[in-house]
């Protein structure tokens, strides 16, 4: 699984992606740096950018990483999370003390790769909103960590300091209580039954809350107040070959990303689990019953969507290359699908494992980048220049470094009627 190949690549990972440089070409503002891990961006009632940090976990208690064993690394807690502003020129962390949990890489005197705020988003009244993962078991959050917000929707009280808020809906419990995809433990993870909950992105339509689960292999929706979670659509497996064993196995689809379409529909990306092949990454439509039905696909570990005002689709890659093979110090790529099916790259040399896309309300695209190692995250502005056609629109670089989602492989069977 992902993080299990970042966990072995993380020493290796922070010597090449800790000197990286921006780009001469590109066409970016960098609006907020120093971040702890950012993940997902939105824009607020107040006209301002917001940003979720996973944070850089802390001294413990610690739970077996993801694909780990009981004798294999971990990942330990601290209440680094935190969510901040950026308007004016100013950036401000304004909600901190939120749950993290990261790997410690001692040679470094560092963590990496953590997991914690994974996205935020407002709802009609301006109430924020967050999603926090986990990439484990309930069981081992209830037990060892002790932090139950992990794996939940949850409120924010106020966006003025230490964080104070509301648990909403436990989508881990219900993957404890319910494992939608009916997969067991296997080899990539084998200390949790095959158990695992990573709610990694969040939209907000009115009075509900729809919610992928990168682990789970699932989507989710629940209202604003906590009532009535229910399973949408549970993301199919593919057979494909085991690059180390030759035998053919289960690749999970691991969905990243949620847009609504200018048809009002959902569309879903997801990331691909082991062996993340290059080009296999896809973006589902849901019909009216919530069967994913293929959009388009030949895409590589999709980490984010966002439609722009002409029903164009901009698709963010972690990155280009296989992870498996070393992917994790490759490029990551933005893509602008048109209306008529034209792909274009819109950037690509250098924007290394980013990890969140918002188009803004002046069109510019907004990126989460260096998120792989806490302190050196930033959200960058993408100027995208007018194109005479869509063929016309130039490519350009932004810079980063890696970031990584904690999930596991799964398989799926949509079910549940779509509600609105």
């Amino acid at each position: 699984m992902l993080k299990k190949l970042l966990m072995v690549a993380a020493p290796a990972a922070f010597i090449a992606l800790g000197v990286g440089e921006a780009s001469q070409a590109a066409t970016f503002q960098v609006l907020a740096s120093g971040l702890d891990s950012p993940r997902g961006l939105t824009f607020g009632p107040d006209g301002a950018l917001y940003v979720t940090e996973a944070g850089r976990g802390g001294t413990g208690p610690c739970i077996p990483a993801p694909g780990s064993g009981p004798d294999g690394p971990t990942v330990c807690y601290g209440p680094t999370g935190a969510v901040t502003r950026i308007q004016n020129g100013t950036q401000e962390r304004i909600v901190t003390g939120l749950p993290s949990i990261a790997l410690p890489i001692p040679e470094f005197s560092i963590t990496v790769d953590a997991t914690g705020p994974h996205d935020i988003q407002f709802d009609s009244t301006g109430k924020p909103y967050l999603v926090l993962g986990l990439g484990s078991s309930p069981e081992q959050r209830d037990e060892v960590l002790q932090i139950p917000e992990f794996g939940q929707l949850i409120a924010i009280d106020n966006l003025n300091g230490e964080a104070s808020w509301t648990r909403l809906a436990d989508l881990a419990e219900y993957e404890g209580l319910y494992n939608p995809d009916r997969l067991g433990s296997g080899f990539y993870n084998p200390y949790n039954n095959g158990i695992d909950s990573n709610p990694y992105a969040l939209l907000i339509q009115d009075d509900t809350a729809y919610i992928v689960d990168a682990a789970g292999n699932d989507f989710f929706q629940v209202k604003t107040d906590g009532s009535g979670l229910e399973l949408l659509s549970v993301f199919p497996e593919r057979p494909v070959a085991d690059p180390i064993t030759g035998q053919t196995i289960g690749m999970q689809s691991v969905p990243t990303a949620i847009a609504t379409g200018p048809d009002g529909a959902f569309y879903i990306g997801e990331f691909t689990g082991f062996p993340y092949p290059e080009k296999a990454a896809r973006i589902f439509r849901l019909d009216s019953d919530n069967q994913p039905v293929l959009y388009a696909d030949g895409f590589t570990q999709i980490i984010d969507l966002a439609f722009d005002n002409e029903g164009g689709l901009y698709v963010l890659e972690f990155a280009s290359e296989s992870l498996f093979s070393g992917g994790f110090t490759s490029p990551g790529t933005l893509i602008y699908l048109d209306p008529n099916g034209t792909r274009t790259t819109i950037a690509s040399d250098g924007l290394i494992s980013p990890t969140a896309l918002e188009v803004g309300p002046d069109g510019a695209i907004y990126v989460s980048n260096r998120g792989f190692i806490p302190g050196q995250g930033q959200v960058v502005r993408i100027s995208v220049p007018e194109p005479t056609s869509t063929l016309g629109l130039l490519a350009f670089g932004v810079f980063g470094t890696a970031s990584c989602l904690l999930h596991k492989q799964k398989s799926a069977n949509p079910v549940k009627n779509r509600v609105g």
